[in-house]
């Protein structure tokens, strides 16, 4: 049954937008080959691309494995009645199945490699924080020393991921090693369960801001996930969600929230020194509030500054810790990864992590934009009206599900062109690429479960085409 007949039999408008999408889905299809060919001719030639699957950080290796029926028989279930049961379930019960099936579809994917190889073992490898877990016997110790190791070619220097790191991410493993759950298996148990929960807190976001079958139709979008690949196994699968988290509680109701959203999105900051970027996405949300939005700025600020504070006392200053990793990062392959290739891959790898829906749902997004900004302007007429001003009013109209995305494209665009994002991004972005995923609330009704089986079957023929690093 082709989904999109119906939209044809009506005028046709609706028939053009369909095509119009079509037409950005071939796009994205040349953007995803063109890399893909590039990449292969660059590696070929011994250009130091430092990625065999190139614009992704993997290998090419088609294979089977044990979450290959798992993976299977989640998606059909989201496909099949998860898109219905999303627009009717209660609410509390959605967000509780999504979740399981975010679960079950991370898990299932990473086991496509296999339990030992695609879970148990995937945060041991030398580059990996659980490298340096047990040599850290004195935490204050570290934080004030955390500096001085982040250049390489030096004794006691950081392993990779560590140094390229702000310490609070090597703290969170070492925190779970403290508590008695260290270890790679409970290691690599975090990262699924805590980035699972995206499936609830963007939903829930979406519902504070006003736009709860918003949140519906994005729901299945977020569990079928292709990036789900690197939520399971990374540490940028925590790091995702613990960014969403701190989002949700700035946009609900009261200021408690939004100060506890401050202290996860201050620690943040400590995790990936990319995510002063993700500054974009909460002044966004605090635009979106319908209420006390100065009250819960000032109180997410002083969680955030609070963070600062403490990391700054304990001997480690972000800034100089950022410094120092823009020249370790020079250091390593950085310094080979020719930039002409990566500033649009990057792209393409974006497209494989988001998967197909991404670029139709941004394009529905910004014709949704244009509907307010012109009510707006029309208002805001006057010589002491400023067209910045109506602009910005006329984003805010148009809600979060424009806004959201609109965010998260300006983040992953300033982390591009900055060349500090030269491959690795399917990962590294993941905490960005599920607000872009909010414009998925723009497609026409009939059309969705067509591009949510497209991303269903890009994360299946990625996890079984490919071995993934993390």
């Amino acid at each position: 049954m082709n989904v999109l007949a119906p939209l044809r039999r009506g005028s046709n408008a609706p028939a053009r937008r369909v095509d119009a999408d079509l037409v950005v889905l071939g796009v994205e299809v040349v953007v995803v080959a063109a890399a893909v060919a590039v990449g292969v001719l660059l590696n070929a030639r011994g250009v130091g691309l430092h990625a065999d699957a190139a614009p992704l950080y993997a290998t090419w290796r088609p294979h089977l494995g044990w979450g290959t029926p798992a993976a299977l028989l989640v998606a059909a279930g989201v496909l099949g009645w998860g898109v219905r049961w999303a627009r009717t379930a209660g609410w509390g019960r959605l967000l509780f199945a999504a979740y399981l099936a975010g679960v079950a579809w991370t898990m299932s994917l990473a086991l496509v490699d296999g339990w030992s190889a695609g879970f148990t073992r995937r945060l041991t490898p030398q580059a990996e924080y659980l490298h340096e877990v047990p040599r850290i016997t004195d935490v204050t110790a570290m934080l004030a020393g955390f500096s001085t190791r982040i250049l390489d070619f030096q004794p006691h220097a950081w392993s990779t991921h560590t140094a390229g790191h702000p310490p609070g991410a090597l703290l969170v493993f070492v925190g779970l090693d403290r508590i008695g759950l260290g270890g790679p298996t409970t290691a690599a148990v975090a990262c699924v369960l805590v980035g699972a929960t995206v499936t609830v807190s963007v939903p829930v976001t979406l519902r504070a801001l006003g736009a709860e079958d918003a949140a519906r139709h994005v729901l299945p979008f977020l569990v079928l996930l292709p990036g789900a690949i690197w939520v399971g196994v990374s540490a940028d699968g925590i790091f995702a969600g613990v960014v969403a988290a701190g989002l949700a509680l700035l946009a609900v109701r009261g200021l408690v929230a939004a100060a506890v959203g401050g202290l996860l999105l201050g620690f943040a900051l400590y995790l990936s020194y990319g995510f002063v970027l993700v500054g974009i996405l909460a002044l966004a949300v605090v635009a979106l509030r319908s209420r006390d939005r100065w009250g819960a700025l000032l109180v997410a600020l002083a969680g955030v500054g609070a963070v600062v504070s403490t990391f700054t006392v304990s001997g480690f200053w972000w800034l100089d810790g950022y410094h120092l990793v823009v020249e370790r990062y020079h250091q390593g392959w950085a310094a080979e990864r020719p930039y002409a290739y990566w500033v649009w891959a990057n792209v393409a790898a974006l497209l494989l992590c988001a998967g197909p829906v991404l670029g139709p749902a941004l394009r529905r997004a910004a014709l949704a934009s244009a509907g307010p900004s012109r009510t707006v302007a029309t208002r805001t007429r006057g010589p002491l009206r400023a067209p910045l001003i109506a602009w910005s009013a006329a984003l805010r109209a148009a809600g979060p599900t424009v806004l959201l995305p609109l965010a998260a494209a300006l983040a992953v665009g300033a982390a591009d062109v900055s060349g500090l994002s030269k491959a690795e991004v399917e990962r590294i972005w993941l905490p960005f690429v599920v607000w872009l995923l909010v414009a998925a609330a723009h497609l026409p009704p009939p059309a969705r479960r067509f591009w949510l089986a497209g991303q269903a079957v890009t994360a299946l023929a990625l996890s079984h085409l490919l071995w993934t690093v993390s």
